[in-house]
């Protein structure tokens, strides 16, 4: 039994150091590319109007359906997420599921009131003068 438990004990602490320096990467990760996206006149509007959201994973989904002009947009910011996700992951030797996903919690609490945002529900919110809903496993 002590030999199934150590292994676990290991796996565990890993996470959560593997957890702790993505929390510390990120950080220098959002605000160049909240800045990048934000220089977009096109991105600040779509945001604004709700045609795309801050989602749990990191990307940007779709409250309402979009437009072709905007998913292009939007395919396009999460193909350089992607990219910025996957170098800063091999840098803090992480998943780039895990850094996405540490990515978008700080995204989604960075929202300003007005914009869309995924709950932990998996439903499309409404960003309040509240704090945003975010996923328990956020840091």
């Amino acid at each position: 039994m002590l030999k199934k438990l150590v292994p676990l004990a290991a796996k565990a602490s890993f996470l959560a150091l593997a957890t702790g320096v993505v929390v510390l990467g990120v950080s220098a990760l959002a605000a160049p590319a909240a800045q990048a996206q934000n220089r977009d006149p096109a991105y600040a509007a779509a945001r604004a109007a709700g045609q795309v959201g801050e989602k749990m994973d990191g990307y940007l989904g779709y409250p309402v359906p979009p437009s072709a002009e905007i998913r292009r947009m939007a395919e396009d910011i999460n193909i350089k997420r992607r990219a910025l996700y996957a170098q800063r992951a091999q840098e803090q030797h992480a998943t780039v599921e895990d850094y996405a996903f540490t990515s978008g919690c700080l995204l989604i609490s960075q929202t300003k009131v007005g914009e869309k945002y995924q709950g932990p529900s998996g439903n499309w919110e409404t960003r309040t003068s509240a704090a945003p809903l975010r996923d328990a496993r956020c840091p």
